[in-house]
């Protein structure tokens, strides 16, 4: 891959940087994507297992499936694009939006994260709201709060709002930054997607990092198309050899 001199020169100069990510960057570390040919969506239907009156109608089947995606999660470990990510704090002011319930970035040692569709890692009680982390084992059975309320994992279902302190910290990263990364996603859910527009119209320069063409790449000053977990780390590569003996 060859990195274009012009995009080098905007990202050496570039302070705030912000990474706005989805399930394809999971997928190279082996979580199921939603959509695509093998998509989860295409084996299970949503609405039986992504919305607040299916967990009230059979909390049984929803808590199996997402113990299945717990454990799934759980086996898998930060790509070389979630720790590029992480290595990048040195150099920038990062910021993750993240699309992915997964806390792979967390994990890949990353500190300012937004996520917008919750985290599969925490749970909470829809009686009282009190939150259950990862110390409960909630491997069999139906887990209920001491005040008898179910509790479900800590993410957002189909017609459900986005945590509002995660949006807005989202929306004002990407109002504020100088380049905005979209990495892996196809930038069709909204209202997340539209953090997009946001930057644009803030004045970034929106860089993509997808396996292909996608319909945000109209939007996209530079486009790079591969795997993120090596179009990632060769950007730094390149960054860090324009900038050798520099450190900010």
């Amino acid at each position: 891959m060859n990195v274009d001199s012009s995009f080098l020169e905007i990202f050496i100069k570039a302070k705030s940087v912000v990474f706005f990510t989805g399930a394809g960057i999971s997928a190279e570390s082996g979580i199921p994507t939603f959509r695509g040919k093998d998509g989860i969506w295409n084996k299970l239907k949503p609405e039986e297992l992504a919305n607040f009156n299916a967990f009230m109608k059979n909390p049984q089947m929803v808590w199996e499936w997402y113990n299945h995606r717990k454990k799934i999660i759980h086996e898998s470990k930060p790509n070389a694009a979630h720790t590029t990510i992480a290595e990048m704090q040195k150099y920038f002011d990062v910021t993750v939006v993240t699309q992915n319930i997964d806390n792979l970035h967390r994990r890949a040692g990353s500190k300012k994260i937004y996520e917008l569709h919750g985290n599969i890692e925490r749970n909470y009680c829809v009686n009282c709201k009190t939150f259950y982390n990862e110390e409960h084992d909630f491997s069999s059975g139906v887990p209920k709060c001491k005040c008898g309320g179910l509790i479900r994992p800590d993410v957002v279902w189909f017609g459900e709002f986005l945590p509002e302190d995660q949006f807005s910290g989202g929306e004002k990263a990407a109002m504020d930054c100088d380049i905005f990364f979209v990495v892996g996603t196809s930038a069709i859910v909204y209202p997340a997607a539209g953090l997009i527009n946001v930057a644009e119209s803030a004045g970034a320069a929106i860089v993509e990092v997808n396996l292909e063409e996608t319909s945000l790449s109209y939007l996209a000053e530079y486009s790079f198309y591969g795997k993120a977990e090596e179009i990632l780390p060769e950007i730094l590569q390149e960054y860090k050899k324009s900038v050798a003996g520099f450190i900010r």
